[in-house]
């Protein structure tokens, strides 16, 4: 058993402050480093948490003998090279979602990692979300029956693509939220998806500039005949009192979960200007230390690599919800249904 693990933050943006922060902070680890192309940000983020150093060369930094495992939070489509330079350093890995983009970043990830011997966990946070841990007890325990159906909207305010993400047009709102919405789904219903439909459109970021799809809309048929209907867009109006947009429903042959987890009833703050729903679930500070289930994910992560017990989610998880995301932009392309191939 380890005593306290020496971790390396790859990527010193909103998810890499969040790493730094909670690894400077855990009984059992230990913020050794930080890396970012940008010298002034990896010393920036380094600073503010009191890391030994900071790096602008992840060659460099994964030398390093007092790190054992790192936390990767670069942009969507950059994860293939931290990732396989980790694997290939021997450094155990948390890595932001989505684990990657393209069918060629996926056979090179999972070619490094099954080399490698690292263990790895792709952080889909959702699964720590309460309400929907309550939802999945409830289904494991057969209380609302077999699932018939599933429905999920998980979307963004057009400023998110716009103004919060200077590389939204290398990612896609799939990457983005749709991997958390297909994770989720698995994560409820334990199973897989196996055939998907899906149409989108792209109409308001266009002519504002940014050349991606508006939304998708999807039909996923998943195992034991469960139907999914899941929609993502990210062009929300700013003037929405959250960032995220979210309803679920789960039908049982016996019963149903209903969700809007988006604005939360048990705060309501009123200003000159504007009111809102402070967030208390995501992401919230409570007596100065991270809180909410986006944090509690990372420091899952800290003690189960400790304790050597096995990851909520692990790397076969990423690789299927990668599939099946690259599967639904293909039918969207095409506008036909398209087969999950989890093989190729």
């Amino acid at each position: 058993m380890m005593e306290k693990i020496g971790f390396g933050v790859i990527g010193a943006g909103i998810w890499g402050n969040s790493h730094a922060w909670i690894y400077s902070t855990e009984p059992y680890s230990e913020l050794i480093a930080v890396c970012d192309k940008v010298e002034e940000k990896a010393k920036a983020l380094a600073e503010k948490y009191h890391a030994r150093r900071w790096y602008t060369d992840l060659e460099k930094m994964l030398k390093d003998p007092e790190i054992q495992a790192v936390g990767i939070a670069t942009p969507d489509f950059a994860h293939q090279e931290p990732f396989i330079a980790a694997c290939q350093a021997g450094k155990h890995i948390l890595l932001e979602k989505p684990l990657a983009t393209t069918h060629e970043d996926l056979k090179l990830m999972k070619t490094a990692y099954e080399k490698s011997g690292v263990r790895a966990m792709v952080d889909f946070h959702a699964r720590w979300n309460p309400p929907l841990v309550v939802a999945k007890n409830n289904i494991d325990q057969g209380t609302i029956g077999e699932i018939i159906s599933m429905y999920y909207r998980l979307n963004d305010t057009i400023y998110v693509p716009t103004q919060m993400l200077s590389w939204a047009e290398k990612s896609s709102i799939l990457w983005f939220l749709g991997s958390h919405t297909v994770d989720t789904l698995r994560f409820l219903s334990g199973k897989e998806v196996k055939r998907v439909y899906s149409v989108s459109r792209s109409e308001v970021l266009v002519k504002l500039g940014v050349n991606i799809p508006d939304i998708y809309q999807s039909v996923l048929e998943m195992e034991d005949g469960i139907i999914a209907s899941i929609e993502n867009n990210w062009i929300v109006p700013n003037s929405h009192p959250n960032w995220n947009d979210i309803k679920l429903n789960i039908l049982g042959s016996k019963g149903m979960f209903n969700m809007d987890l988006t604005n939360n009833q048990a705060i309501e703050r009123y200003l000159p200007e504007k009111s809102d729903h402070p967030d208390i679930l995501v992401m919230p500070t409570i007596h100065g230390k991270p809180s909410g289930f986006a944090h509690e994910s990372i420091r899952d992560f800290i003690h189960r690599l400790r304790n050597s017990e096995k990851f909520i989610v692990d790397f076969e998880d990423g690789y299927r919800v990668s599939k099946v995301i690259l599967a639904i932009m293909e039918s969207a392309k095409i506008r036909m249904p398209v087969e999950v191939n989890y093989n190729s």
